[in-house]
């Protein structure tokens, strides 16, 4: 039996190549997100806190000066937690680029399977055509010989 050699096989070696480089970058894409997303529940905490500060502060007898200072530190956070979320929404959109890229990759990588799958089928098919003309070739040589 002969031996089958996928003549597209070095196209489907890349294609297997950019999806594990694309799967690689989705992983960064989405640490990137997660990485965003925890700066901002951090800020997002710490106004908490500082609002909770003022709140404090308000109840008790403190100066006007702590006050203020409270009330500019809370501004100020809000300030990075817009910031911070508009680096969320940058990393979310990097991260569905990303979802796209991958799943473009992934689709040509199975195409490429079907494509090779296809060949492997014709090509034992034609394996098996060949050796049916064999044995019919053997079978009409032994029955001309004991004609």
């Amino acid at each position: 039996m002969a031996r089958f050699r996928y003549r597209m096989q070095n196209i489907l070696n890349i294609k297997l190549k950019e999806e594990e480089q694309q799967k690689t970058a989705f992983g960064l894409a989405q640490a990137r997100l997660n990485e965003e997303q925890d700066k901002l529940a951090e800020l997002i905490e710490r106004r908490q806190g500082y609002f909770e500060d003022g709140r404090r502060m308000r109840l008790e007898a403190i100066s006007v000066m702590d006050l203020k200072e409270n009330q500019g530190a809370v501004e100020v956070m809000d300030t990075l937690i817009a910031s911070q979320r508009a680096s969320v929404a940058r990393a979310e959109k990097n991260l569905e680029l990303e979802r796209q890229r991958l799943t473009v990759c992934i689709q040509e990588r199975k195409i490429h399977e079907r494509l090779r799958e296809k060949a492997y089928e014709r090509f034992l098919a034609e394996e098996r055509a060949e050796e049916a003309k064999i044995n019919d070739e053997r079978s009409s040589f032994v029955y001309g010989q004991r004609s």
